[in-house]
């Protein structure tokens, strides 16, 4: 009977450090699935990159410009900004900024506009990019020539805007906003989903376990019958031949 009882012991602790191996690598892979969900949805890209208006992006900036136009419902100040790559090449863009932050970027105007020797650390700004309404075109076009240097400026137009300009701006006064995923709420609920599962089956009575366990041992008692009934019916039919 303690042999019995021992070896009925081993079997369920067997199958319950086999159910939380198996929780375990679960629970890993949701994990890991669950950041990358998590580092995707706060992804930042470059202006250059971006795709749509939902993407939160960000530009570097060393020059920047007085604003060219003024949204005063809003406080709101447009300005010209460059940015410049690390092979030298330069591009001029657009960003919107909240005018009660104009000190944030004094600095960088002060010396664009030689107002001081010392250049300050290019800044980098993050926002949502908003289309460019045909006024502010207009605006843009109109200005464009009182910032850029002569000798580097090219004849900007409607018809080229978007070459050189793109077709939006930067608003820098929206934070980062968050969106609500799906399937980062379907991967956290099944990872603890799953931890629950581990808890039941580690401090629990052992339900499950015993669930599996009888399933296994209904399993073995089948497969033990139906040896035992190929075996009786194979000696019956060797007995008959014998007699024959």
């Amino acid at each position: 009977m303690k042999a019995k009882k021992k070896k009925v012991n081993e079997s369920r602790l067997a199958i319950k450090l086999f159910m939380c191996l198996v929780y375990l690598v679960v629970m890993t892979i949701l994990i890991v699935c669950s950041y990358q969900l998590f580092e995707e949805k706060k992804d930042i890209v470059p202006w250059t990159d971006v795709e749509n208006v939902e993407d939160y992006t960000y530009i570097t900036i060393c020059r920047m410009s007085e604003k060219f136009a003024y949204y005063e419902d809003a406080n709101i100040g447009i300005h010209f900004v460059i940015e410049k790559e690390e092979t030298g090449l330069w591009h001029t863009y657009l960003i919107a900024i909240n005018e009660d932050d104009y000190a944030d970027y004094k600095k960088i105007i002060d010396f664009t506009y030689e107002r001081t020797d010392r250049e300050p650390r290019p800044k980098k700004v993050y926002g949502y990019p908003v289309i460019v309404n045909d006024e502010l075109k207009k605006l843009a076009i109109k200005n464009i020539s009182n910032f850029v240097p002569a000798e580097n400026e090219v004849k900007i137009t409607e018809d080229n805007y978007e070459t050189y300009l793109t077709n939006s701006y930067l608003d820098t006064t929206r934070g980062q906003e968050d969106e609500f995923s799906i399937f980062l709420f379907a991967s956290l609920l099944l990872s603890f989903f799953v931890f629950a599962l581990l808890i039941a089956t580690l401090f629990d009575k052992d339900k499950i376990v015993d669930k599996v366990d009888n399933t296994f041992d209904e399993g073995i008692d089948r497969a033990r019958f139906m040896f035992e009934r190929q075996k009786k019916k194979k000696l019956e039919k060797q007995a008959k031949q014998n007699k024959e």
